[in-house]
This record gives C-alpha cells, structure tokens and sequence, in this order.
C-alpha cells in the first residue's frame, strides 16, 4: 500500500552533489519553500536530519531525489520517518525545461523543481523501499561482478592484441581463454617465443600437466609449434616495451580472476540465505550466475513491481511506442538499467537450450522476421511475465505444467513444439 499525500509531514527535494547538497523544504503542500545547503560529509547529514526530526517529530517525511542507489540514499534509508521519491535525471531535466526554455541549470532551483514535483505530481510517482539486506547483497555484489567480468573482457582483449605484435604464437601455446589459469601461468613463465624455445620437451610438458591440460595429443602440437615457430619480429624495442605491457596485463588479469572468484562464493552464499532461492532456482537454464541476478532483480518486496508491466518497462524489455496521427513506432527502450535489461537478454538466450517452449517461441519469432536479439527480448518479455507470477504467487517454475496450459489454450507454439 503506497503511502498517501496526508500522511507526510514535510515536503523536501535534494539535489545531490559530491561536496555539497542544495535542500529546499516546505512543511506542506502550498506551503512557503525554505532553502538549506549543507556539506555531504556523514556528520552534517546526520545533524540536519535530527534536526528535522526534532521539528517534525510525527508524521513521516517525504524527500524527492534524482537516484536510487549512492550515498545519499544509503545514508537517508536507515531512518524510518524518510519515504524516498526517487526520480529519473530525465524527469528533473524535461520538466525544467517545461518551465525554463532557455535550458539554464541551478542546484538551487533544481531542488525547488524536486520539491514541487512531490507537492503536485505524487500520484505520478512511487515511493523507494529499500529491499532486505540478502536482496540488497545479492544486487550489489552480481552487478560487481558483472562489472569485473567486463573490465577482464578489457584487458583480454588489449592482452590479445599486445601478444599478435611480437608473439602471436603464445595465442595458440595457451588455453582456449587468455584470463584462464593455464594462460596466465604460460605468460607469466615464458614472455617471448625464445623463451620457450630454449625450454626442454619435458619442461615444458610438465607446465602442461601440472595445470591438468593433459591431452597427449594437444601437448605433441605445441611442441611442434614451439620448435618450428619463427619470431614475428627482432626488433628489440618492440619487444621489451610489448613485454612490460604483457606482464601489467596478466598481473590485472590474475587479480580480477581472484575477485571474480570471490563474487561467485559471496553469491552463492547469498543466494542459498535468500528465502526465495527455490523460486529463481527452478527456471530452466538460469545457471550459477544468472540464479542471483535473476533473484536480485526482483528483490522480496511483492510491492515493487505490482504487475508484470511494470519491471518489463523498468528493465527496458518492454518497447516503446510512439504514435503521432497516422504514424506509430515502435523502438528498443533506451532510458533503462543496462544491467537489469542484460540480465533478462542473458537468461532467455541460456533458456534456449533447457526449455522446449522457449526454443519454440525463438523459432517463431525469426520465422516472422526478426532478428537474433530482437527475437531474445521478445522471448525475455515473455519469460518476465512467468517470473513475475511465480514471484507474486511464490511458486517454482514447473515446465510441464506450462506446457499443458499452452495444449489448454491452443497455442500457436504447440506447431513448433510438434516440430
């Protein structure tokens, strides 16, 4: 149940800042703004808002901000009279403009603006509860993690390209991945092809098995590239500054591995705490990694997302429509959590593979025409809508029983499913 207009004792919008926070209060709805500017240090936090308290020591008050997640909000929730309105920064912007065509900008009135839109447009705007601290872990440490694995992806990438400039022929010496631990270790031993090539067969094939690549057949092919191989280049300048760069890479490389590593316990400890690990557990394809990404999205507050629409639209799933006279479009949702609408595209394509349905609602997607991941968001739009009612109704995912219900209503998948 959202909390109504009445119940709130003060009106307040913040605009946020690193050094500074710009407050404009009113105790009531037509009632005169007051303007405060205060340090972001904890401390001064902390004194403004006992004293907000000591002069409205019933009721709750509301405060309307442009985020969600930081250290404005982190501080704010742990006070039970604070309801959080938090606003998009296209929000603020668009209705400045509203009022302010020439497109100037002031942290001053920006708070005003706030304040105003929790006074006027509350029924346009839903209040913030903080999640429990389980869901919270869950979100904060899986959109970490995925942030690790990306800046890996970085230095991969830029390792790659660093070793086809002097030594190309590391790329096949390695494992099938430059960031697993047969590659770092290979890197890390030998820098250059003339290291290597003064090694003996036998050292080397110890490398090989003490890191469990024990393939005879794989180590007898390295061996012959190794022996037969020939240097890119001999220029020395090259190849000491290729170097260098080789081992700060690997060097970045091995500790994102170990933090990664440390995620992946830290969720799946999580994971296995959450009450609702059963629910997000039993969808088809999920996986180690996606289980607490999925289960994070949702959080345990059944108040978040009252219907399905409302996380489709929130995580960008769903697409917008424009329509002006004679003229609809249709396009990709850009104003989104990346992370939320990466979460949801991931676990449909991993679905392909466990469940028959969505493999036939892939299938007829494309023969209509569309694209890969145009067909992926389409099954992920689907996929949230059944997420959403086991969530609501805290019931496992049962694909059978799916099934029958598609036999039930005659749908149009069962002739891809025949298939």
């Amino acid at each position: 149940m959202r909390t109504t207009r009445q119940e709130f004792a003060a009106y307040i919008g913040i605009d946020w800042a690193d050094q500074k926070h710009d407050i404009c209060l009113s105790a009531s709805v037509e009632g005169k703004a007051e303007y405060k500017r205060i340090s972001s240090a904890p401390e001064a936090l902390s004194e403004w808002l006992s004293q907000l308290r000591q002069r409205f020591p019933k009721g709750k008050i509301a405060i309307c901000l442009e985020q969600s997640r930081g250290s404005l909000v982190y501080h704010l929730m742990i006070y039970d009279f604070i309801v959080l309105f938090p606003v998009n920064p296209m929000t603020l912007s668009r209705y400045r403009k509203a009022f302010n065509t020439s497109g100037a900008k002031d942290d001053k009135p920006d708070a005003d603006l706030l304040r105003e839109l929790i006074c006027v447009h509350r029924k346009h705007l839903r209040p913030w509860y903080p999640d429990d601290e389980t869901s919270r872990s869950l979100a904060l440490l899986a959109e970490a993690r995925r942030k690790a694995v990306n800046d890996r992806a970085k230095y991969t990438n830029r390792l790659q390209a660093v070793l086809k400039t002097f030594f190309p022929q590391a790329l096949e010496l390695t494992g099938a991945r430059l960031y697993d631990k047969v590659s770092l270790a290979f890197l890390e031993r030998w820098e250059q092809l003339e290291d290597i090539q003064r090694a003996q067969d036998k050292t080397i094939r110890k490398f090989y098995t003490s890191l469990r690549s024990r393939s005879t057949r794989l180590i007898n092919e390295r061996l012959h590239l190794i022996r037969s191989a020939t240097p890119l280049t001999k220029d020395n300048a090259i190849i000491k500054s290729s170097i260098i760069t080789v081992r700060l890479l690997v060097r970045q490389l091995l500790s994102l591995q170990e933090s990664i590593s440390e995620y992946d316990l830290a969720l799946t400890e999580m994971f296995e705490q959450h009450p609702d690990k059963d629910i997000f557990g039993s969808f088809p394809g999920v996986g180690e990694v996606l289980k607490p990404r999925l289960l994070a999205a949702f959080g345990t507050d059944r108040r978040r997302f009252e219907k399905a629409e409302n996380i489709q639209e929130y995580s960008g799933i769903a697409p917008v429509t424009k329509r002006s006279g004679k003229t609809t479009i249709v396009h990709r949702r850009l104003a989104c959590s990346k992370f939320l609408l990466q979460t949801f595209h991931e676990f449909a394509r991993c679905s392909l593979k466990k469940s028959v349905w969505a493999k036939a609602f892939y299938e007829m997607q494309r023969e209509k025409g569309k694209g890969h991941h145009t067909a992926i968001r389409s099954l992920a739009f689907k996929w949230i809508r059944i997420i959403h009612r086991c969530w609501r109704d805290r019931v496992c995912y049962d694909e059978v029983i799916y099934l029958k219900s598609l036999q039930r209503n005659q749908s149009p998948l069962l002739k891809y499913i025949a298939n």
